[in-house]
Order: C-alpha cells, then structure tokens, then sequence
C-alpha cells in the first residue's frame, strides 16, 4: 500500500514534523480517553441517577391511597404543575453540547410511561411532561439529582493541561533539533562556498555526525588548498620556459615565427583556464552585490570589446551575496561560448525572491540534449558541430561556469534557445 498521498499533508520542515509527532500523539490519546471516560463513568452515573429519580416521580404520578400528590412533590422537592394539552411541547429539547443530556432523555421515557417531552434548557432543571387520563402535568427538578455535575470539566481540564504539557515537551524538544539546524545551516553555508563557525553540540549522535562534518569539511579544504598550491607551482614552472621559449621565437624570421608565436599563445591561454579551475572561487569572499547592475557592467565591457551581445531584459531589483569576479567570469565564459559558435548573443536577467536567473542565448548549433550533461564535465569537447573551425579550447568554459553556480549554492541548466534557436544556458543562483 502506497503512502505518498501523505506527503502532501506532512510538513517540511523539521519543527513542523517533530511538533506533528509530539502533539498527534498526544491528541490521541486524550480524545480516545475522552470519549470512553465519558460513555463509561458518565453515561453509566447518569443512567444510574436517572433510574433513582424516575422512581420518585413514578411515586409522585401513582401516590398511595390517602397520600396527597401535592405534599408527596414537595417533600421529593420536584415541582409539580397542572398544564394545558396544547402547551405541552411535540418533541425533547436538549442543547447539541449537552454530552449527558440524551441520556438522561432516552433514560426517562424509558423508565416512565406516558412521558410527551424532556427538556433541558440548561444546567439547573430539567422539565418533564407528562400525559395523565387526559390531563398534562410538568414536572420540574433539580438537572444536578440526574447527571453528573459539570461533565465539561474533564474536557477543559484535558486540553489546558494537554496544551501546557505540550508547550513545556516542545520547549525541550527544540533545544535538541537546534543542534541539527545548525549542523544543516553550516553543510548549507559550506556547500556555496562559505565558511561559518561551527561546534557540535547535542544528543550524542547529533555530535558525531558533527564531527564527521567538520573532519569532512577540513579534508575538503585541504584538498582544495593542496591542488591549487600543486597548480600554482606547475603554472609558475611552466611560465619560465614560455617564456624563454617565445624570446627564442621572437628572434626566428617571419614565416617560422608567427606560427610558433601562435602556438605559445595558446599553451599560454590553455595554462590559464587551467589555474582558473582549480582556483575555483575559493580566492574571493561573498558581499552583497546588486546582479542587475553587475550583469549590465559586464556585457557592456564584452559589448566594447567587440562581441555582439545584447542585454534584452532585467526583472527584478535589489542585492544578494555574490562573488562579483567569481559571476563575471562565469557570465563571460557564457557570453565567450555563445559568440564563439554562434554570431551574436542574448543576455537577460531575471531577480525573483528566492534565486536569479542570468540567461545567455546563441544562434549556434547549441548542444543536443543529450550531451547537456556530457558538456559539464570538465577537459570534455564535443564533436563535431561545435568544434569545426570555431578555434581551439580544452573543454573547462562551462565546467568553470557550472562550479561558480554550485559555489553560490546554484546550478547551471542548458537548453535550447527559443527566440535564436541555439544554446540557451541558465545560470541560477539560490538567494
């Protein structure tokens, strides 16, 4: 039997579901023992004290010879009047709360024949008429000598001392998930590529699963560290024979030193995009940025450079946390990517409260969709469309790209472009 119909009702959020454990319970057990206390100790006292009370007024009714009626009711204290038939009432009344009022109604005529009506108007009296060889009489008397007093007691007593036992167990339980939360906040924080300050606390398997966080996050870090100090080290080796060797070339005649002059140039620029992802943005540190104003600076700098770039539209207005270089260089990977296999290219932004949205659109021959996961992996070029005379590259553009956007918490999300037909790729980053 399938459950996932539940989910739709069940909170999100760890309070909502540890308070849906502690109070469902809880209400329960109450409205389970409410209703046998009631139906057991209720139901029967009233059942009990109605039989005592109708044998009173059966006396009353049918008093023995020589014993006046009148001084018979009064000395039972039940008011006895003489009414007319056409004041008697047709049905029972009872307010719809009344928990033991039914019972004493169904009790009543049971027990007492030539029983017309029972009413409970309140708490205090209860009137009950009654049809005698053509004559009506109405009976009064105290409600208090038929059914328990106050049966709504047990009721108030329940939810206030529920309530109160609830909030106090709450109180508790919170102290205990406020470790998770902050164990959540800081995986969350690491995961965009922020560091906040983090000390396991809790029950005892709240702090393991703290501590193995934080030896993750460490591990995490020295590995980041020790590959970008390894590529630093390569780049700075390499950088002297370059060098060298394109002092070398400068003194080569012209046909033999252009192209070698080429080829030195792209080793250089393959050298760079390599430092570029291993660096990742661990270099930079979040500040709040406005991102309309930052995406409009950057296609006005590709814009001067020569690129044919447009920048159709911008949604939305504030700041959010952002690494400006850490963006900018993935918006001109985008922007580099779309004029590079295509001819010119659309930019857009779009601010919604909970993420940005940063599209860029080409005319190229875009990527089939799927390869759309293939293109994200690093040091990956594809073949043939995208790579045929459209110069060369080492496949770390959109890997880069797709890096930031986890950084910021984000994802990048290819598809194909309505409006020009080619590549569209969608930055996203969470706010």
């Amino acid at each position: 039997m399938s459950f996932e119909w539940l989910k739709h009702y069940v909170p999100r959020g760890i309070y909502g579901r540890a308070a849906l454990i502690l109070i469902l319970p809880v209400v329960t057990m109450q409205l389970v023992v409410s209703v046998v206390f009631i139906q057991r100790h209720f139901e029967g006292v009233t059942v009990q004290m109605t039989d005592a009370v109708s044998r009173e007024l059966r006396l009353v009714l049918s008093p023995p010879l020589g014993v006046p009626r009148d001084d018979l009711a009064e000395a039972l204290e039940i008011g006895l009047g003489a009414v007319a038939l056409e004041d008697v009432p047709t049905s029972d009344y009872a307010r719809w709360y009344d928990l033991s009022g039914r019972v004493v109604i169904s009790s009543l005529n049971e027990r007492l024949p030539g029983v017309a009506a029972v009413e409970l108007p309140g708490d205090h009296v209860v009137h009950l008429y009654v049809e005698r060889g053509g004559q009506a009489f109405r009976l009064s008397f105290a409600r208090a000598r038929v059914s328990a007093s106050n049966p709504h007691q047990l009721l108030v007593n329940m939810v206030v001392f529920g309530v109160f036992m609830t909030i106090i167990a709450f109180i508790y339980l919170r102290n205990q998930l406020r470790p998770i939360t902050r164990l959540a906040d800081a995986a969350e924080a690491f995961g965009r590529g922020r560091h906040v300050p983090y000390r396991p606390g809790g029950a005892v398997e709240v702090r393991a699963a703290g501590n193995a966080f934080l030896d993750m996050r460490a591990r995490i870090e020295r590995q980041i560290e020790q590959r970008t100090l390894m590529l630093s080290g390569v780049s700075h080796d390499l950088r002297t024979p370059l060098t060298r060797l394109r002092l070398a070339v400068s003194l080569l005649e012209d046909d033999d030193r252009v192209p070698m002059e080429k080829d030195i140039d792209e080793m250089q620029r393959m050298l760079d995009e390599f430092l570029s992802f291993a660096r990742g943005t661990t270099e930079e540190v979040a500040q709040e940025v406005d991102p309309v104003s930052l995406v409009h600076a950057i296609v006005e700098d590709a814009r001067r450079s020569g690129l044919d770039v447009t920048l159709t539209h911008c949604n939305g207005a504030g700041e959010m946390p952002l690494r400006p270089l850490a963006v900018r260089r993935a918006l001109e990977n985008l922007i580099g990517n779309a004029v590079r296999y295509g001819t010119r290219a659309e930019v857009s932004v779009d601010l919604a409260p909970k993420s940005l949205r940063i599209r860029v659109e080409d005319d190229g021959p875009g990527i089939p969709a799927d390869k759309h996961a293939e293109a994200l992996k690093p040091f990956t070029r594809l073949e043939p469309s995208r790579n045929q005379n459209r110069g060369s590259g080492v496949g770390l553009g959109l890997s880069i790209t797709n890096d930031i956007a986890r950084a910021h918490g984000g994802t990048l999300r290819l598809g194909q472009s309505e409006t020009l037909g080619g590549l569209q790729a969608d930055l996203i980053i969470a706010r």
